[in-house]
């Protein structure tokens, strides 16, 4: 699924690589919780989370993330934006709960 069709089916915001939105993805993760992702999240493309802070976009970073989906309608700040633009992040964010959002994925061919 590319980028811009999963920015539709979530009602989601590119707050920053837009121009990436033609990328395909096929995997995504979802924590609230960095040890999490680490542990668990190889080899996967998309994260979904609801945690503000730097240590959001150094992770995915870590982990090779393509693209960080905020949800429950948080919106980061520009130094975690900077952060993104750095790395060639894409960064979304909706109003939708983590459930709602992994289950829409899911539905639609996203594991």
């Amino acid at each position: 699924m590319k980028l811009k069709q999963i920015k539709e089916i979530l009602e989601a915001e590119v707050l920053c690589g837009e121009e990436k939105l033609d990328a395909e993805v096929s995997s995504a993760f979802a924590s609230d919780f960095m040890s999490d992702i680490l542990a668990f999240s190889a080899g996967q493309e998309v994260l979904l989370t609801g945690m503000l802070n730097a240590q959001v976009m150094r992770t995915a970073e870590m982990v090779d993330m393509s693209c960080i989906i905020f949800v429950r309608g948080k919106v980061p700040g520009e130094d975690m934006l900077a952060l993104a633009k750095e790395s060639g992040m894409v960064v979304m964010c909706t109003k939708k709960l983590m459930y709602t959002s992994c289950g829409i994925l899911y539905s639609n061919g996203v594991r």
